[in-house]
């Protein structure tokens, strides 16, 4: 359980610098739950049309870039408005945080460059939070330590 407690510590001691943090976990996990992991949210990038992009974050190349109204217009306004209303934020920031943090998350969620139906992305998120903490924040470059 310390690889647990510090990230709760993480999250809870950081929020001066790293607002978006908090939200940003929330999206990401609402998201992943509301799509059906990481294969549902394959799916629907793939039926919107933004299937070689997510195809990229998976597999072991560079990841292509999407922006905020591709996000939104392949998850859905309805979505990406609940989403947004859930943790607080404009659906626009939302959009916003998804098309940043969306494909470095699902990269590393998969790190064998393929989707694993098992994996718990739940916790691999939990696992990722030390280093958004970080590249939220932008100040704290000294914790690699934390990835041990």
């Amino acid at each position: 359980m310390g690889l647990l407690d510090s990230i709760l510590s993480a999250v809870s001691g950081k929020g001066d610098a790293s607002g978006g943090a908090n939200p940003l976990m929330g999206i990401l996990s609402g998201l992943l739950t509301q799509s059906g992991g990481l294969q549902g949210l394959a799916n629907k990038f793939s039926q919107g049309g933004q299937g070689n992009a997510f195809a990229s974050w998976v597999g072991m190349g560079e990841n292509q870039p999407v922006s905020g109204d591709q996000i939104q217009k392949t998850l859905g306004s309805d979505q990406i408005s609940a989403l947004a209303a859930k943790i607080g934020v404009d659906p626009a920031q939302a959009s916003q945080f998804l098309a940043e943090y969306l494909p470095k998350v699902v990269d590393k969620l998969t790190p064998a460059g393929k989707v694993d139906p098992n994996a718990n992305t739940q916790q691999g998120l939990a696992a990722l939070l030390p280093s958004l903490l970080q590249s939220l924040g932008g100040k704290s470059g000294g914790d690699q330590s934390a990835q041990a």
